[in-house]
């Protein structure tokens, strides 16, 4: 399209930024190693399961003791009821939001296409500072509770006793690094550690399975401390369905599940439109993904409930966030259960990959276009060390508390479970599909009844992500308003008609006028041309082009232009366009026809009345105000030679 003279970069550099390209300079931008390469297929679904399933599965490891805490003798009914809200709620809604972003944008994508101009904008900041709590949390929780398992481990107690806090930074590093080296590698990490680490549950579970069936009357007295303690069984379900939202943090893993969705292979004949392949593999992961966890949590639930003294789920007791791992050492031996802590430990450090994967994803998808992020947030490696940064010092503000982050983690899962089951509803109530639009509905119902509950038990979680969520607004607005004079046109066509007037122009001096339209008449175009020759001293011989832009969404950042000319009154010339900015399109085409024809053109301008601050904010707001001073400050920062650049006149 148009070129500019750029600096060599170092190796560092090019090494930090490898694949991504300058916006506005010739090529295209495009995110690395967070999404498949041009041309590859990506991973089979079960193997990018296992990368969303770090963060599913491993929450076995603390979520039969939260279960416990919440529930006490009724976790196996709760469970049961978290299951069926697991297999009934989230997975048809996150198979229909796979069927509809099918890109790894997931919800917020679907409800964003709701709202236009700044609205829109801002509701996506504040899903995007969920989904950072989410994630984030996930990093910094799993990890917390990893070193959590490392501390309590009966022969490393004494030697890291109060060092959990370091050891938690030294996972979350160690995490950065593996995708500081690349993606694929995570992904095969991955498939390891949840083949072995369900492989290790399977021998916990049948182990307590066997020793709760040769022991029966652990099952009795369960069952007559139950019935004691509330009553029948009716009462039980309500008591159950009052405490599943405490267990909330069972549902994780969906939204991540969407958002590596890029990586899933696809079929032959997938097309960007319409990745059938991808979305039936997507799906697979989905539903494998819950079936297998489903079948875990009843089980776990359930032998921890009936094999574990309540004393040993509370804060000290040697089950406190680690009731299987307490199982596999009381039953399995010190050998096997050291085995299984390290496993344990293992998948709960990686836990935070697939979160990394998902922020990878959402992240330079959304703000850079925004132009709420500084340009290199496309790439890979610098959003990595940003993340583990921002993780550290959650860490750090938490002291490595697991319970502390739990109630932020929950609310960052249930809001954009939420969020998902609205925009589904949304959907299918667009396509017509009423038996499903009365379903999503009450799913719907269902999760905002959980995240009111969970919010109101713990407003801490609301707290922390309001906090996110307003780091990322004002570090959004203060990154547009410091991109504000950036070139950001990813391409310029221009019809048959336009592309004539240019050629045409430039056999002798380029010289374009910048008109607001009004009326469009003979007067306007006549009383425009000989106010400009005699704001510029121009004899009557000099030939122009009028230039006018219509600004669409002033809040988009970035977009190709599209030009288009036309003849009015028979005798003026006119290319037309549309823009989020007029300053910056007007840039773009002269820098267009500077490339295209090898001369300078020129452009006209009239000064623009009124406080040059208010005007500013109006093009900083509406794409449009101070249009003059913008125009030659974007060819400025676009072209540093000032013997190339375009020629801005105002007068």
């Amino acid at each position: 399209m148009f070129t500019t003279n750029a600096p060599r970069t170092g190796r560092l550099r090019a090494w930090m930024l490898e694949g991504l390209s300058d916006m506005g300079k010739g090529k295209p931008s495009r995110p690395v190693a967070s999404a498949p390469e041009a041309g590859h297929r990506g991973q089979q679904w079960w193997r990018v399961m296992c990368l969303t399933g770090v963060d599913y599965f491993s929450t076995l490891g603390y979520q039969p003791g939260i279960a416990a805490l919440a529930a006490g003798l009724l976790s196996p009914v709760a469970t049961v009821v978290l299951v069926i809200v697991t297999l009934a709620g989230a997975l048809p809604v996150y198979r229909r939001v796979a069927e509809e972003s099918p890109h790894g944008e997931g919800s917020i994508a679907m409800l964003s296409r709701l709202l236009s101009f700044w609205k829109g904008k801002l509701f996506v900041l504040t899903l995007l500072g969920f989904a950072a709590t989410d994630f984030l949390i996930t990093i910094t929780l799993s990890a917390a509770d990893a070193s959590t398992h490392l501390v309590e481990n009966p022969h490393l107690a004494e030697a890291l006793h109060d060092k959990q806090v370091l050891i938690t930074l030294i996972l979350i590093a160690l995490l950065g690094a593996v995708f500081l080296k690349g993606f694929l590698e995570a992904i095969g990490v991955a498939v390891v550690l949840v083949g072995i680490y369900l492989a290790l549950n399977v021998v916990v579970v049948v182990t307590g399975l066997w020793h709760v069936a040769t022991e029966g009357h652990v099952v009795t007295d369960w069952s007559a401390a139950l019935t004691a303690e509330h009553g029948n069984v009716f009462a039980m379900i309500g008591v159950a369905l009052i405490v599943f939202p405490k267990l909330a943090l069972g549902l994780s893993g969906f939204e991540t599940g969407v958002a590596v969705m890029p990586h899933v292979e696809g079929d032959p004949g997938d097309t960007k439109e319409k990745p059938t392949g991808r979305i039936r593999g997507a799906k697979r992961l989905l539903t494998t993904a819950a079936l297998i966890m489903s079948v875990f949590l009843i089980c776990t639930s359930f032998i921890t409930t009936v094999l574990i003294p309540h004393k040993e789920f509370e804060s000290g007791g040697e089950a406190n966030g680690r009731a299987l791992a307490f199982l596999a050492h009381e039953y399995l031996g010190t050998a096997f259960g050291t085995i299984y802590d390290v496993s344990t430990i293992a998948i709960l450090w990686f836990a935070g990959a697939s979160a990394m994967a998902g922020l990878l994803n959402l992240m330079p998808r959304y703000l850079p276009k925004y132009g709420m992020a500084p340009h290199w947030a496309r790439a890979v490696r610098p959003m990595v060390i940003v993340f583990t940064l921002i993780a550290f010092l959650v860490t750090l503000l938490f002291d490595a508390d697991v319970d502390a982050q739990g109630g932020a983690y929950a609310t960052g899962v249930l809001v954009l479970i939420c969020s998902a089951a609205i925009a589904v509803t949304i959907a299918a109530r667009k396509a017509g599909q009423r038996g499903w639009t009365i379903g999503f509905g009450v799913i719907s119902a269902v999760f905002l009844y959980t995240t009111v509950v969970n919010v109101i038990e713990r407003p801490d979680g609301v707290k922390i992500g309001a906090c996110f969520i307003v780091g990322i607004i004002l570090i959004s607005l203060l990154s547009r308003l410091g991109r504000a004079f950036e070139l950001r046109v990813t391409h310029i066509e221009l019809d048959e008609l336009a592309e004539r007037f240019i050629q045409d122009i430039s056999r002798r001096t380029a010289r374009f006028i910048a008109n607001e339209p009004d009326n469009r008449d003979v007067a306007e175009y006549r009383d425009k041309i000989e106010q400009i020759r005699a704001d510029n001293d121009l004899p009557t011989s000099e030939d122009f082009v009028f230039v006018e832009v219509t600004v669409t969404d002033p809040s988009e950042f970035e977009a190709g232009l599209t030009v288009r000319g036309e003849v009015l009154h028979d005798r003026y010339r006119v290319l037309t366009i549309e823009s989020s900015s007029v300053p910056n399109a007007l840039a773009a085409l002269l820098l267009h026809t500077r490339d295209s024809t090898g001369t300078r053109p020129h452009i006209y301008f009239e000064w623009t009345e009124g406080n040059p601050f208010t005007n500013f904010l109006r093009f900083f707001l509406l794409g449009q105000g101070e249009v003059a001073p913008v125009t030659r400050e974007v060819l400025r920062e676009a072209e540093a030679d000032r013997n190339r650049r375009p020629r801005v006149h105002v007068g």
